[in-house]
């Protein structure tokens, strides 16, 4: 599914034909994807979308009477198209702008989400921990979060209560770049080794927007072109591969139900 960089490139690409445009109609050709579609987002009709933020892998499209609450769900993906152009299958959600362009909103799997805030705060925003990509997120805050914890690290890094947008992808690179075993308690690291896991978590997913997010089978960017991001994973899908850094072969697992790749020679 998108992970946090697939969904920032998504914010970044839709951000200059939003911004300051105003809203003209919002048209919905399923009453339901992953949850019921809220006919309270008809307010947004005749509004000037002020934003487009991020939490998590949540985008907001606001403006000053609520936003739009949108999740990628598994296979969603958003386009800015001319609002001429007739929907294609699994385009479920139209945002027509009055300048005669629209945002379109395809989902296959119908399991992403379109939901409503007047205030910024909603039930699928709650019990958040902070982003990776701020100064809240450090080793400090991670080694004392871990304290005593058996969980494995890989796990507790994808836990969106300590932080939010760690998807598998990144958390199997970030250990791998950090020399950390995935499998390792949370609570048996050191502050340097959290050190430089936050360091690399930070790496892994700018590099990731840098580059236009994970190449992933239903993933596209705004303007249609796929992410480059999967060209530089060195474990993730690698099972059975040469380590890029010593040549065993990486490993592959079950943590938490999720597939884990990892070189147990330069992890531990």
């Amino acid at each position: 599914m998108p992970e946090l960089p697939e969904v920032e490139v998504s914010r970044l690409g839709i951000t200059p034909h939003l911004i300051g445009q105003t809203v003209a109609k919002l048209t919905f050709r399923t009453p339901k994807l992953r949850w019921d579609i809220p006919h309270e987002l008809k307010k947004m009709e005749g509004q000037i979308i002020r934003n487009i933020s991020r939490r998590a892998k949540y985008l907001l499209i606001e403006t000053n009477v609520g936003s739009a609450i949108v999740h990628l769900g598994m296979s969603g993906s958003l386009r800015v198209l001319d609002a001429d152009i007739a929907p294609a299958k699994h385009d479920h959600v139209d945002l027509k702008l009055t300048n005669g362009k629209v945002l379109r909103y395809n989902d296959p799997r119908r399991f992403g989400a379109w939901l409503w805030t007047e205030n910024g705060e909603h039930q699928a925003l709650l019990n958040m921990g902070p982003e990776p990509l701020t100064k809240d997120f450090d080793a400090q805050y991670l080694f004392a979060k871990a304290d005593k914890k058996r969980l494995a690290v890989k796990q507790f890094i994808m836990d969106n209560k300590v932080v939010v947008g760690v998807g598998n992808i990144y958390a199997n690179e970030s250990l791998f770049s950090a020399r950390i075993h995935p499998c390792r308690a949370a609570g048996s690291l050191t502050e340097d080794e959290w050190v430089r896991l936050v360091k690399e978590i930070k790496q892994v997913l700018e590099t990731a927007i840098e580059q236009g997010g994970t190449t992933l089978k239903d993933f596209a960017q705004a303007d249609g072109k796929p992410g480059y991001f999967a060209q530089e994973l060195r474990v993730y899908g690698r099972s059975g591969e040469p380590c890029p850094s010593c040549s065993g072969a990486i490993q592959e697992q079950k943590i938490g139900q999720r597939n884990t790749f990892f070189c147990g020679a330069c992890q531990n």
